[in-house]
């Protein structure tokens, strides 16, 4: 039974810290509109940052988070540059953003994984002061920066800026025509998406205590699905804030059944395929739910 807890834990733990980056992938995939697949490298470069100046420098770790910011937001405006100056497709900048990342992931290492140590952490730090477990700690960090994200984006996204970032992903050309530079709104979407996801990767990385040049492996698809949970559960006319819940909320529910599911002995090699099919499922469901009460309204108009 306590093995039991202490995985559910890990999971909500996890899911918290992992939803910071969803709530990135949220701005360019339902705000903005846009198939940014930086993210797999912007994510593992806020670890391996996070790493090397944590375990490396010395830095304190607090720094060292805010600089992860940074970090991802310099690789949201890669992207950005590659799509409107360069006219780049969206999606294929973000995968040449990633690829690059991955060699630079390396360099700010110089090696494919760092361990942390005994480094200090605000997650180690909340383990002695307060008697946490590991798991404990990471849900208790996780909330306090969540909360301070989806407050900092509510308020962001209720500013004439960020009105004009969502405007612009449900109607460019109005937005165009009413003389608002929509690149520039473009490139500021995608720094501030990265900018989180890099920050979540650095939170990841003093979760587990290390950081992985494969730690961003399928964060682009991991996220997708949190997403979509979050909206099937929580439903899509709600207010602005309760969305922003709602995709953390589906990052931790994500994790849940990944625990679950590898605790009833699931191989953890087929993970990714179980994460495309919860994808699938979870997109599928509601078109084929519209189908169908399409059909039965037809049906009963023709009877009538």
């Amino acid at each position: 039974m306590a093995g039991i807890v202490s995985s559910l834990q890990g999971a909500v733990g996890q899911g918290v810290l992992w939803g910071i980056m969803v709530l990135g992938i949220y701005i360019t995939f339902r705000l903005m509109d846009i198939a940014d697949l930086t993210v797999d490298g912007s994510f593992a470069l806020g670890g391996s940052v996070c790493a090397a100046l944590v375990a490396g420098k010395g830095m304190n770790p607090v720094l060292a988070l805010v600089i992860c910011l940074a970090a991802g937001m310099a690789a949201g405006a890669v992207t950005g540059i590659l799509h409107t100056v360069f006219e780049i497709p969206a999606i294929l900048a973000g995968i040449l953003t990633q690829i690059s990342l991955w060699s630079i992931n390396l360099k700010v290492m110089g090696k494919s994984n760092m361990n942390l140590g005994k480094a200090e952490t605000p997650i180690s730090w909340l383990k002695g002061s307060f008697g946490l477990t590991q798991n404990q700690a990471m849900i208790v960090t996780g909330l306090v920066v969540t909360v301070l994200v989806i407050v900092f984006l509510y308020w962001f996204f209720g500013t004439e800026l960020g009105s004009a970032m969502r405007a612009t992903g449900n109607n460019e050309d109005m937005i165009r025509a009413l003389g608002g530079n929509t690149n520039r709104i473009k490139l500021l979407a995608l720094m501030l998406s990265n900018g989180l996801v890099g920050l979540s990767g650095g939170l990841v990385c003093q979760g587990q205590n290390y950081a992985d040049i494969q730690m961003g492996t399928g964060a682009i698809v991991i996220g997708l699905a949190a997403i979509i949970i979050g909206e099937v559960l929580m439903g899509r006319l709600i207010p602005f804030y309760w969305k922003l819940i709602a995709v953390v909320a589906g990052s931790v529910i994500y994790q849940i059944i990944r625990a679950v599911v590898l605790r009833l002995g699931f191989d953890s090699d087929n993970m990714k395929l179980l994460t495309a099919v919860i994808v699938v499922i979870a997109l599928a469901v509601p078109v084929m739910a519209a189908r169908y009460r399409q059909k039965m309204a037809y049906t009963e108009g023709g009877e009538e």
